[in-house]
């Protein structure tokens, strides 16, 4: 779709504008650096590697051995020294583990997305334990797509205080993934939370991101029509219109909670 795909230009403009705001957070918070969790895959690598150039970056490689591949492992580590910079692996399969004996009558079998979101929401606190440890802020490492659509767990990988990449959509994700020097291996590996064993994100969401893209793009981008949308990317009504439900379903995790106005109620 025209205009979707960023030019050289335009590329070195969000480098910049990236790499400034990470500072900005950084300097306001008066924080000595940031924290980023490594997957092994794209997004993460992304942001490693934009916040390594201006700001001191420690890495945390948090792997559940039941759904993460030893390959995202290794990528992660591989990425991590290629950029000197300091980083730490902890395996959460015991604390992850520990919540779900909290509750021996349930399984994931009942419960099966319960129990992949305490997964994210534990990297969450470890995150947060080592940035409040050594005075940093936490990188998120959400995408527009994502945030959009709301594929992220609330208080999980949407826990963070900046989503440095949150502004582009996967497609130029991989874009500038490729301009600034991230891995083929990474950019090509399969995009998956790692909630489950085999577990991929276009899989789980039923389209790729590649047309999820357009669609997105198209409507709040250009604010296009449904008809317009069709004739671009040839996507049905039925499909469309369960896309459109669940950005709208999924506004809540994109705002802070709301605050009961007791001023209101008492007049002041």
């Amino acid at each position: 779709m025209k205009g979707l795909l960023l030019s050289r230009d335009e590329l070195v403009k969000c480098e910049n504008e990236i790499e400034e705001s990470i500072v900005r957070v950084v300097e306001t918070s008066k924080t000595s650096g940031a924290v980023v969790a490594l997957s092994g895959g794209i997004d993460s690598a992304l942001v490693a590697i934009l916040a390594a150039r201006v700001v001191d970056v420690y890495g945390l490689l948090l792997p559940d051995t039941t759904s993460n591949s030893p390959q995202d492992v290794e990528d992660a580590q591989g990425l991590a020294r290629s950029l000197g910079i300091d980083y730490e692996l902890i395996e959460i399969d015991p604390i992850v583990e520990a919540v779900y004996a909290s509750r021996p009558r349930l399984g994931p079998k009942k419960c099966k997305l319960a129990y992949a979101n305490v997964k994210p929401r534990v990297r969450m606190i470890m995150n947060y334990f080592a940035s409040n440890l050594d005075g940093r802020i936490v990188l998120g490492t959400g995408n527009k797509t994502e945030l959009l659509m709301g594929y992220f767990t609330k208080y999980g990988d949407g826990g963070v205080d900046i989503l440095p990449i949150g502004g582009l959509y996967k497609t130029r994700v991989r874009q500038m993934a490729k301009h600034v020097g991230v891995p083929d291996d990474i950019i090509k590996k399969p995009p998956s939370a790692g909630l489950w064993k085999g577990q991929t994100d276009e899989g789980e969401m039923g389209i790729t991101y590649e047309a999820l893209d357009k669609i997105l793009y198209g409507v709040f981008d250009l604010g296009l029509s449904y008809g317009e949308i069709q004739k671009e990317t040839g996507v049905d009504e039925a499909a469309f219109a369960h896309i459109m439900e669940r950005v709208r379903d999924n506004e809540h995790k994109r705002n802070m909670p709301p605050t009961t106005d007791i001023g209101a109620i008492l007049g002041r």
